[in-house]
């Protein structure tokens, strides 16, 4: 199908995107890479009669490493993340999760701004940016704020992002030294959303799992990062499958999501711990 019809803007700041948020209300709608909103647009899902492409926001863009802090701008593409050796050194997690969504095609344009502030319970960034304990940087007309990945997350497109707020940044601490990590992702085909996906960090008293796909929200749980910090992989892998909730869709039933989730996070768990020094 075709859009409906929409008047288009281009800001070339956060301040004038946010103004212009703000103005239309919930008429507008932000458009950063576009493969989630422009098929719901053609679906007539989406119906918005202002759309704001933030492709010019230069302020959207760049990655930024100091001694103990990443921070990565929300028109950053998968693409630019798999490049960028600085990042894969600091948090190489990171490229392992994005050379895995969807295809060459898509991360070229898709971005992970919009990944993580969809809400879409399929997206894989969403539950890495849980597992790194990271941080959204949001900007609106009443200014800024920072709301921890674990708590933004509230039902499937339902987020703690305000209607007149735009996601601007991803902040996230450097891991420990020596931390292992692993992103394992099962799928039908390539270009698919996860049928299960985990996220792994362990390292001297540490731990942290999140899982993909197995619920309405990202899965993480404290139970798990307690019990795998403690070296306690079967207490952690109960704690994942006793939170995650996956629904009987055309991926499988669930009991069968289930059992795959064991499998990929006590996979992801080993390959963390073989790679952890």
């Amino acid at each position: 199908m075709i859009p409906g019809v929409f008047e288009y803007h281009r800001p070339s700041t956060i301040t004038e995107a946010a103004g212009l948020l703000t103005r239309f209300g919930d008429d507008a709608r932000v458009l950063a890479g576009g493969h989630s909103l422009i098929p719901m647009m053609k679906l007539r899902v989406a119906n918005p009669e202002h759309l704001i492409d933030l492709q010019d926001v230069g302020e959207l863009k760049g990655v930024s490493i100091t001694s103990d802090e990443i921070s990565i701008g929300a028109m950053v593409t998968q693409h630019e993340l798999i490049q960028n050796d600085a990042l894969a050194s600091a948090v190489p997690i990171i490229r392992e999760a994005a050379l895995q969504i969807a295809d060459p095609q898509v991360r070229y344009v898709g971005t992970i701004g919009g990944n993580v502030a969809n809400g879409d319970p399929g997206n894989d960034m969403p539950g890495l940016m849980q597992c790194l304990d990271a941080s959204y940087e949001v900007a609106g007309d009443k200014g800024t704020r920072r709301i921890a990945a674990r708590e933004f997350y509230e039902g499937a497109f339902f987020t703690a992002l305000a209607d007149d707020e735009i996601l601007t940044r991803i902040v996230i601490a450097k891991p420990q030294a020596g931390s292992g990590y692993a992103y394992e992702k099962q799928k039908r085909k390539i270009g698919d959303y996860a049928t299960a996906a985990a996220a792994v960090i362990v390292g001297p008293g540490i731990g942290s799992i999140a899982m993909t796909n197995l619920g309405d929200t990202p899965i993480w749980s404290a139970g798990a990062n307690d019990a795998l910090a403690k070296g306690d992989v079967d207490g952690a892998v109960n704690a994942v499958m006793a939170a995650i909730s996956p629904a009987s869709d055309n991926r499988g039933p669930a009991e069968f999501k289930k059992h795959l989730a064991g499998v990929i996070l006590r996979r992801a768990i080993e390959r963390a711990q073989g790679r952890a020094n």
